[in-house]
Order: structure tokens, then C-alpha cells, then sequence
């Protein structure tokens, strides 16, 4: 592989956020968004359209979004869709770049997540894709429980690469695996990245990882090595997917990306004193 590539940058300031009990103002919430967009990320994942029942502190992503300053940056914003509603009322806005969208590679996470199954999603998706076509958005796709599930369902790398050729064929650009309940290794991860990358050269792949802090930078490394440059993370690893009944294992640490960038001496475009503001202002926010 060729050294010094850069690294794609996603912060997560959605994911930290989305499982935390207390409801954090939407001011506070503008303000960290637009600390965050100085820093220089390339994606600021920074909300979601899902039902405000199911997850009470995204409620006000639509007000979230009308605050953040875009003309700071060339960042991009993405936010989470889980169908078509959702959808829909992310096109509505101007500002968002991106939408994602949480796709399992487990059939029981699926429904857990999205109240839908595979089948079900995929052909969502193939509608959200027409949406997004049409309105010049991008669509991401998230491979959840891509390294493994906790329900004793089946797993292996053949069905990752069997789904990433189903999104392929309707224009799927953008696949992210993630491993959501904290399952991989430094193993498994090499050998998911090695197989599936060369399978597909214009499939673009990322990794957005939970795991435990300590864990972190071994993961980013095995990854890194195997081909990925494109990884989410979030400030103090903080987040999760409430609906992975794993207490919440933590994202990928930002403050781990930037380690690793400098220790492997990788080109960077982050202004870390933007980002130390940021950080300080997560501080406030999430009590560490």
C-alpha cells in the first residue's frame, strides 16, 4: 500500500449525542456544531430525521441545522435517515450534503434499528437513492454489525461483500462498516478491509468504529494498513447506537485520529486550535 495517503475525516458530533440521557440545549448544541466545523473535518455528522419518540435528543435537528454556519468551511454536512419520511424532510434543507443511511448486516439489528427488515430497508434505500439523485445529494450507507453481531446470528465476509454488490448496482457510492457493538479486532479488521476493498475499486469504503478507548488506535492502525482511509470518529470516543443494547461502546476517538496522524506522519488539513476549542466546549457539554 502507498504511504502517506491523508485521511477522510467524519466528526460524530450526532452519534456522541444521540444516546446521551440529558437533553443538551439546541443552542449548545449550534454552538459545538459550529466550533467543530473550523476544524477542518471533511463530513460533520451533526443530526438525524428519525421519530423524536425513539430518539428524544435529535428532536431539534431541523433547528440544529438552520444555526450552523456553513460559509466557515468547505465541510460538508450529513445527517441520519432511517426511511422515507426521513428522508424527505432531510432534503428539505439546504444545507445537508449528505444522507446516511443504517443498513445491517444483521437481520435482528435490522429490525431493532428500523423496525424493518433487510428486504424492507434495501428497497427504502433504492428510493431514498432516486431522492437524493435528484435533489444532487450523496447517499451513504452504513453496514451495521458488519464485523459481527452479539445474537448468534451467522457472520461472515461473503455476506458483506454479497450486499456491497446489491448497493452497488443502484449507485451506492459510499459504504461505511461499521462494527457497532464493539466486536472487531486488529484480526478481523485486516481481513475485512483486504478482502472486500479489491472487490470493488470504485466502491468507496470507511470505517466508523465503537470501541473501547484503549482499544482505539490498534483498530485505526489495522484498517489503515489494509487500505481504509476513511474513518469516523468522535471527541473522547463518546456515543453509541442505543439500539445495540452494549451500554453505549464508545465511538472512535477523534483526539486517537489525530495521534495517529502525526505518528505516522500523515499529511493533515485539521486546525487543532479550532479543534482544542471544540474540545473544551465538548467538555462542557458531555461532563468528562
Amino acid at each position: 500500500m502507498e504511504a502517506q495517503l491523508p485521511l477522510f475525516l467524519t466528526e460524530c458530533p450526532r452519534d456522541a449525542m444521540q444516546g446521551w440521557k440529558d437533553i443538551i440545549p439546541t443552542d449548545d448544541k449550534i454552538e459545538y456544531m459550529n466550533l467543530l466545523m473550523k476544524v477542518g473535518f471533511n463530513v460533520l455528522d451533526c443530526g438525524s430525521f428519525v421519530s423524536p419518540k425513539a430518539i428524544p435528543q435529535m428532536a431539534d435537528t431541523a433547528e440544529v441545522l438552520h444555526g450552523i454556519d456553513k460559509t466557515v468551511s468547505k465541510t460538508q454536512l450529513s445527517v441520519i435517515v432511517a426511511n422515507i419520511q426521513g428522508a424527505r424532510q432531510a432534503l428539505e434543507h439546504n444545507k445537508v450534503d449528505i444522507l446516511g443511511f443504517p443498513f445491517s448486516i444483521s437481520e435482528t439489528f435490522q429490525q431493532r434499528n428500523t423496525k424493518k427488515s433487510r428486504k424492507e430497508a434495501f428497497e427504502q434505500i433504492k428510493e431514498i437513492k432516486k431522492q437524493t439523485e435528484s435533489t444532487n445529494k450523496q447517499l451513504n450507507v452504513y453496514f451495521s454489525m458488519a464485523f459481527g453481531n452479539p445474537y448468534g446470528e451467522a457472520w461472515n465476509i461473503e455476506e458483506i461483500i454479497e450486499w456491497a454488490k446489491h448497493f452497488l448496482d443502484i449507485g451506492v457510492e459510499k459504504i461505511l462498516l461499521s462494527d457497532t457493538t464493539g466486536m472487531a479486532d486488529e484480526t478481523s479488521i485486516k481481513q475485512v478491509f483486504e478482502m472486500v476493498l479489491p472487490q470493488f475499486p470504485t466502491l468507496h469504503f470507511g470505517a466508523h468504529f465503537h470501541n473501547r478507548y484503549e482499544d482505539a488506535y490498534p483498530k485505526i492502525k489495522a484498517a489503515y494498513d489494509a487500505g481504509c482511509t476513511h474513518f469516523d470518529s468522535a471527541i473522547k470516543g463518546i456515543g453509541g447506537c442505543p439500539y445495540a443494547k452494549d451500554e453505549l461502546v464508545g465511538n472512535m476517538p477523534t483526539e486517537q485520529m489525530i495521534n495517529f496522524i502525526a505518528k505516522e506522519k500523515l499529511p493533515s488539513h485539521l486546525n487543532l486550535l479550532d479543534f482544542e476549542r471544540a474540545y473544551n466546549k465538548a467538555k462542557s457539554i458531555f461532563n468528562f
